[in-house]
Formats: C-alpha cells, structure tokens, sequence
C-alpha cells in the first residue's frame, strides 16, 4: 500500500470542508482538516501534512497570521482558499509565503491540479529533484519517494506519517548524522521539545525495518548528538 499524501483543509464552514474532502478523495488523497487557526497551526507540527488549503475568515484568527506562523519553521506548501480578491491581499499572502492563491467561488479540477502542482514543487520534492529522484536503496532497504513505498527484503512496511518523514529526512541524509534538534524542528516545529516523541517513533520505525533492534543495521544512533542512515547502495 503507498503512503498518501496527506492534505490539510483549515476551514471552518461545514459544507465547503467536505466538499472539498469528497473531491481530495476521490483523488486518492488522505484529508486532515482544521476548523480554526490554533487548530491548523497545532496540527501542523503533529500531522505534518504534505500540503495546507488555508481560509484566511477563520473564527479564532486571521489566516494570514496562520500563515507567518507555520511559515517561520516549515516550507510545507500551502494554497490559500479565500473569498479575499483584491489584488493587495493577493500579494501580501505569496509574499508571505503562500505557494498559490485560489479565490472562493472556485473551480475543483483547477483547484486539484494546483495540488499537484504544489506538491511537486514542494520541500521535499526539491531535496529529490536534487538527486535525480532516484530510488533509496541500501541492502534490502528500498524506498520509492514517488510512490511512497518503503519495503524491506521486498515486504512493504506500512509507516506512520511521521515515520515516513524521519526515514526520508534520513535517507535524503545518508551518511550525515542528523541532530536531535534537526529532526525535531523538521519534523514539529521549534515551538515544543519533542525529543522523547523523537526517540519513540524511532524505536517504533526500527522495529518495522530492522532485524534485530539492538544491533541496527540501518538507523544508527550518535549517543547525545542525533542519528544517521548507512549510505545507499546504487
């Protein structure tokens, strides 16, 4: 089975919030949604979502404000969703760091292929693009960034959200010890100390890839500093 990407919607009126899951669906996409802005933000450290679709009208705050904040640590594409279309409010959420703007009435086809226009040109997809979007292989380690796969000895091995994005931040990485502080604020954001979250989905994450867990052939810890990935085999 392939990781889906997962897709926030930060909406707080019903109807628009699940006509736009049916659709993301239909698509093949897991949907994530947010009511309010202290909800989006939250949820964008603990989900880690592939992609945001961000109101600006939300009931606890200005979207924009959603924006700067989840901007100032992560460069999780987001596509502003708004009834706003005057051109100076336009500007000012690309400025500040939206990937796109969508205006509400909208048309659904534009709106998916905008999505997979993001997506592609997202964080994670400029790391791989800087490495010919080759496959991840070392030993019987393989991992398809495309497809979202990841087998081992050629078993898929089902991950969780965050799993998937600490065996990429590695393997984009290997060779390279990534520090606890790294992961951490790729992974939640630099708001919280998630080191102990850190230490347990990794164990969870080596348990599903590694034959024996106290003697891991692929994640390998730096005792104090972080943790590395055996470079890959071409």
């Amino acid at each position: 089975m392939e990781n889906k990407h997962v897709i926030m919607i930060v909406e707080d009126e019903d109807a628009i919030i699940e006509f736009i899951s049916v659709k993301l669906e239909l698509q093949g996409y897991r949907v994530l949604k947010a009511v309010n802005g202290q909800e989006a933000i939250s949820f964008a450290s603990s989900h880690c979502p592939d992609l945001i679709l961000l109101d600006l009208g939300l009931p606890d705050m200005d979207g924009m404000e959603v924006l700067k904040s989840i901007r100032s640590w992560s460069m999780v594409p987001v596509i502003i969703i708004s009834a706003r279309n005057d051109e100076k409010c336009i500007v000012s959420a690309l400025d500040s760091g939206a990937d796109d703007y969508v205006t509400k009435p909208f048309n659904n086809a534009i709106l998916v292929a905008r999505i997979g226009t993001a997506l592609r040109r997202g964080h994670i997809s400029k790391i791989k693009n800087s490495i010919l979007n080759q496959p991840f292989h070392s030993s019987d380690l393989y991992i398809d960034y495309d497809k979202r796969i990841v087998t081992v000895a050629g078993e898929t091995v089902h991950l969780t959200p965050i799993e998937y994005r600490i065996i990429v931040l590695l393997s984009l990485n290997a060779g390279t010890v990534l520090t606890h502080e790294f992961l951490c604020r790729e992974l939640w954001g630099p708001y919280v100390n998630k080191s102990k979250a850190l230490r347990v989905n990794v164990a969870n994450l080596r348990r599903k890839i590694e034959k024996d867990t106290a003697n891991p052939q692929y994640i390998i810890t730096e005792m104090g500093v972080g943790y590395r990935l055996l470079e890959a085999i071409v």
